[in-house]
């Protein structure tokens, strides 16, 4: 079976590092003309570096600093995109952060940070593609359906996360986002769904895995006994924006190599 979403726009948040720019490589692999969104001035290297490995492979795309907690430059990122490749067929929901703190020493910024760039982020995101979709159409040149929107969401939308009250909160609030929307406009063929990455080898948590010691404790939470890596993630993105997955919507799918299997339990608990 070969994925191809050739012709295809697509935007991925947070895509100068780990997940993101797994994903956006692979988008850009299947043929995506592929929107590298980064969030500062301090992430503009590794973005032109994502680029780079995408059009030294034959790809396409740009970057874009855009920070999409900001309602102002999200819709000027969409804008923008739209006026250069003429529209946005995926977004990719996946800028993220995490300040994690014991929730009686969590203050107030540290919580207004994760929920405003990892939950309305994803919702200012979202509420301008799906404008973008709408007003397209269905375009059967493209894709069978008006529009695919992938949420990156977590294990940690159904696992508690002791110290981490602010990073848990949103993505368990991303489900109903997510299910919400696909519900909403399901009608008009929007499909939305989330992926659920369990411990994926990332610079954000880097400190669970960088050491031996780290990542044999880490095992111990994942049946599978591997870490996961960006392109597990991006190998799922591609199907998901793929007309293969045309009936697939409202969905939460985990790649977590069984994590919320608790593997603690596998010996009576």
């Amino acid at each position: 079976m070969e994925i191809s979403l050739k012709n295809q726009v697509a935007i991925v948040t947070g895509a100068s590092s780990g997940i993101g720019s797994g994903i956006a490589k692979s988008l850009a692999a299947a043929g995506a003309a592929v929107i590298v969104n980064h969030s500062s001035e301090h992430s503009t290297d590794e973005a032109n570096e994502v680029l780079k490995e995408i059009t030294d492979a034959g790809g396409n795309g740009i970057t874009y600093q855009c920070d999409v907690s900001s309602e102002e430059q999200v819709v000027r990122m969409f804008q923008d995109v739209i006026s250069q490749f003429g529209t946005v067929d995926i977004l990719i929901n996946n800028a993220g952060v995490q300040k994690d703190a014991k929730f009686t020493e969590m203050t107030l910024d540290q919580w207004n940070t994760v929920i405003n760039i990892n939950l309305t982020g994803q919702f200012l995101c979202a509420r301008e593609a799906i404008k973008e979709f709408l007003r397209r159409g269905i375009d059967p040149s493209r894709s069978v359906a008006c529009g695919k929107i992938i949420h990156i969401s977590s294990v940690h939308e159904v696992i508690p996360w002791a110290g981490h009250a602010n990073y848990a909160a949103s993505k368990g609030a991303i489900r109903m986002l997510m299910q919400t929307l696909a519900q909403e406009y399901g009608a008009d063929k929007i499909r939305v769904n989330s992926i659920c990455p369990g411990a994926i080898q990332t610079p954000i948590n880097k400190d669970a895995w960088s050491t031996p010691e780290a990542l044999n404790s880490l095992m111990k939470l994942v049946p599978y006994n591997r870490i996961g890596k960006p392109e597990d993630i991006g190998n799922l993105a591609v199907f998901l924006a793929s007309d293969f997955a045309d009936y697939i919507s409202g969905a939460s799918i985990f790649v977590d190599g069984a994590m919320t299997t608790f593997e603690s339990f596998s010996t009576g608990g």
